[in-house]
């Protein structure tokens, strides 16, 4: 499935546990009930727990509170078509398009602290690039960890694409110059990095990426096209911290919601908007390479509150 085919029978999926927690029991608390000061608050509490962040959910009540009070809305079963509609208008018009580059190859850095699926994101990215037609190329930069080449060249293997790689150890920036020479003598449209997983809380991991960054920079015009940070749903509010701080050190352009289907609650979309002006651009919906869908706003809220 290509990067910009977005599928609500598979976003629907990945939203399991959103719907039978979150919008289940929205509705059972709705349905049949007039709507009042005491259900406003507890809607204003499920929504917290949902993830969605407490500026949007202070937002949205408010909202619906004026509403109420004016007579519009009034009966429990209204505030499931408000809460979808607002939500849907939340996000500004953004491009979401995974960037390409006028020439060859396109780079894609990819970030993200262990742990977060980072190394199975990249085999998706590539994927889904394979499934365009366009050749791709991967970058094992995260040499700190031996495990962590191993899993991609696994995966390289497995998706039939060339991978570089360097000594155990050996200098992250490096290897991202040798990948970038290769890339270019070998004429493939798309170079991924994989980059180390670094703690956003160590700052001089934070300074290696950067330089990862900036050797690239240096070697292809333009490049990194884009920068992908991977972050883990099931984190929860703690994915929004680690969003403020890759942004800092390198540029963000897009953000890979990983496990959305897992235990993840769906509105840590939502609460990320709210935080940080970086556009969600993909989400990891299971295991398998195939498992990736580009995010669509209005998509992605159809399949929230679907029955």
């Amino acid at each position: 499935m290509g990067l910009f085919s977005a599928t609500i029978g598979a976003i629907r999926k990945g939203l399991t546990r959103t719907r039978d927690t979150f919008v289940s029991g929205l509705r059972s608390l709705l349905r049949g009930r007039r709507l009042s000061d005491e259900v406003i608050d507890e809607i204003e509490s499920r929504l917290i727990q949902a993830d969605v962040g407490v500026r949007t959910t202070t937002k949205l009540i408010d909202e619906l509170r004026q509403q109420y009070r004016a007579g519009a809305i009034t009966q429990g079963e209204q505030v499931i078509g408000f809460l979808k509609s607002e939500l849907k208008s939340y996000w500004p018009s953004a491009n979401r398009q995974i960037a390409r580059a006028d020439t060859k190859p396109t780079v894609i850095l990819v970030a993200g602290i262990n742990g977060a699926g980072k190394t199975t994101s990249v085999a998706k990215i590539a994927r889904s690039l394979l499934d365009e037609k366009r050749s791709v190329m991967l970058a094992a930069c995260d040499t700190f960890r031996a495990g962590a080449v191993n899993q991609l060249t696994i995966w390289a293997d497995r998706l039939g694409v060339p991978i570089i790689k360097g000594q155990h150890n050996s200098d992250p920036a490096s290897v991202a110059f040798d990948a970038c020479e290769a890339a270019l003598a070998r004429g493939v449209d798309v170079l991924v990095i994989d980059t180390a997983g670094r703690l956003h809380t160590q700052d001089p991991l934070m300074k290696q990426l950067t330089k990862i960054r900036d050797v690239v920079a240096k070697r292809i015009a333009g490049a990194p096209h884009e920068v992908l940070l991977v972050l883990d749903a099931t984190t929860g509010q703690n994915a929004i911290e680690q969003a403020k701080k890759f942004k800092e050190a390198i540029n963000v352009t897009g953000i890979f919601l990983a496990k959305l289907d897992g235990t993840a609650k769906g509105g840590i979309v939502i609460a990320i908007r709210e935080a940080v002006d970086i556009p969600v651009k993909l989400v990891g919906i299971g295991e398998s390479p195939e498992d990736v869908e580009p995010f669509d706003p209005e998509t992605f809220i159809e399949s929230m509150f679907a029955e």
